[in-house]
Formats: C-alpha cells, sequence, structure tokens
C-alpha cells in the first residue's frame, strides 16, 4: 500500500496564491506519476495536474497558465504552486500516485477555500 500525506491547503482570497505539497510512503517502488486532482461540492472528481517520474508535466485546461507541479521523485514528493487563484478552483485537492503504471493512489485530499 501506499500512503499518501498532503498539506498546504487553506483559506485565500481571489488572486491569492497556495502551495500544496505531498509525500508518498508504504510501497513505494515503481512510481512513475504524481500528482493532483480535485473534487468539489457536489461534483465529480477531476483532473489538475500530473508530472511523470522523467519530468514530463500534464495540465487541466482551467489550471494552465495559472498552477505549476513540481515533483521531488527521489524522496517521493510532488508540490503544486497555484497562483491567480479563482473562487472556482475552491475544491478538496486530493494526491494522486500511479505505481508500476496500473496501481492507482488517492490521498484523503486538503481543503482550499476561495473566497472573492
Amino acid at each position: 500500500q501506499v500512503q499518501l500525506v498532503e498539506s498546504g491547503g487553506g483559506l485565500v482570497q481571489a488572486g491569492g496564491s497556495l502551495r500544496l505539497s505531498c509525500a508518498a510512503s508504504g510501497s513505494i517502488f515503481g512510481i512513475d506519476v504524481m500528482g493532483w486532482y480535485r473534487q468539489a461540492p457536489g461534483k465529480q472528481r477531476e483532473f489538475v495536474a500530473t508530472i511523470t517520474s522523467g519530468g514530463s508535466a500534464n495540465y487541466a485546461d482551467s489550471v494552465k497558465g495559472r498552477f505549476t507541479i513540481s515533483g521531488d521523485m527521489t524522496n517521493n514528493t510532488v508540490y503544486l504552486h497555484m497562483n491567480s487563484l479563482k473562487p472556482e478552483d475552491t475544491a478538496v485537492y486530493l494526491c494522486y500516485v500511479r505505481r508500476l503504471r496500473i496501481y492507482n493512489y488517492w490521498g484523503r485530499g486538503t481543503q482550499v477555500t476561495v473566497s472573492s
């Protein structure tokens, strides 16, 4: 099993910034992708950003140009730098890890609230 611990959420005004962190532990051999999803109240979980062990990043259109994902695969840690936050970014942000191309894991999440 993989344990994921997120931190860095909080309350911020629109236009502000936050940085989320996630550390993976446990059965971490073979991690090839780390990233973030989010889930707003009453909505389905949606993709935000991922980064591969090779350093390739992928973003949802809604966050491109505002969010930056970075990873330290040596320490199995991933970060999400969020700038120019909007009220519609309000959600629980869940850390995501994929191992050996087939095993998917999500953390419990950290709340991000953006006030207008």
